[in-house]
């Protein structure tokens, strides 16, 4: 067998849809698949965000289109999913990036945050898989991407219900994975640790918890957001052809520390 490698991770011409991208973990996978030659579809509820993220990778010289649209929204994103493949291209890429974080003590949290969270964390990834995948379907073929996180696994004190949406994102995945995989669809998530984002700024700046975290992880330092590149690429990519239901955990070992 001769496999050229370069080939098996080029997304050259591929249309990647990624969610909550104007920002952050979204913002930096759409970075990273651009550069691997995909056409990148940023999203965000806010179309100034979007056009300003959107300006940065077109400077950097990647392919990037602007495709603001709420992703609770069922209608909103079946709409927006028909408008990509009839303007843009049949979608390839999709990766579920659109999420939240509400801390509280449990027993004081309030319920319509519960649903917040929830709707945001994992009715988005239903909403927009389903409507991808209805289009992948009949191709044969399309690559899905899930941000779940270490909470997929692990709790901390004050986060039980993104804990708990982190977990059913992982679940849902692996039913994804096992529905779709015989359509020709790979399903798979990836779990990022404890990364330097915006989101994180004022974790990053808590020295005891900063020492407490490089401590625990074993490979003693935060995470950068160029350190999910790599796994996202891979399970976007002719590489990953036969990796179906899995996360990939990018979290410096911390699950695998007690």
């Amino acid at each position: 067998m001769n496999t050229n490698i370069a080939n098996l991770f080029d997304l050259s011409g591929r249309v990647a849809l990624v969610t909550g991208s104007s920002a952050g973990i979204g913002f930096a996978l759409a970075r990273g698949l651009g550069r691997a030659g995909s056409r990148v579809v940023l999203n965000g509820r806010q179309p100034d965000r979007v056009a300003g993220a959107a300006r940065i990778l077109r400077d950097e010289g990647s392919s990037v289109f602007e495709m603001p649209f709420d992703v609770t929204d069922s209608n909103a994103v079946r709409m927006a999913t028909d408008r990509i493949e009839a303007d843009i291209g049949p979608i390839d890429i999709l990766i579920n990036n659109a999420g939240m974080q509400r801390r509280g003590p449990l027993e004081e949290y309030p319920e319509e945050t519960w649903h917040e969270l929830m709707t945001t964390n994992v009715d988005s990834v239903f909403y927009v898989s389903q409507a991808v995948a209805r289009k992948m379907i009949p191709r044969g073929r399309g690559k899905i991407i899930n941000i779940c996180s270490v909470q997929s696994e692990l709790g901390r004190p004050s986060i039980a219900p993104y804990t708990a949406t982190k977990g059913a994102v992982k679940m849902l995945t692996k039913g994804m994975a096992i529905d779709w995989g015989k359509h020709g669809l790979q399903v798979n998530g990836i779990g990022p640790g404890y990364f330097k984002t915006e989101l994180n700024q004022a974790l990053v700046d808590d020295e005891a918890f900063s020492e407490w975290l490089i401590g625990r992880t074993p490979s003693r330092r935060w995470g950068e957001l160029e350190d999910l590149i790599g796994a996202a690429i891979f399970l976007a990519s002719n590489a990953s052809n036969f990796v179906n239901g899995q996360i990939i955990y990018v979290d410096g070992g911390v699950t695998a520390s007690l």
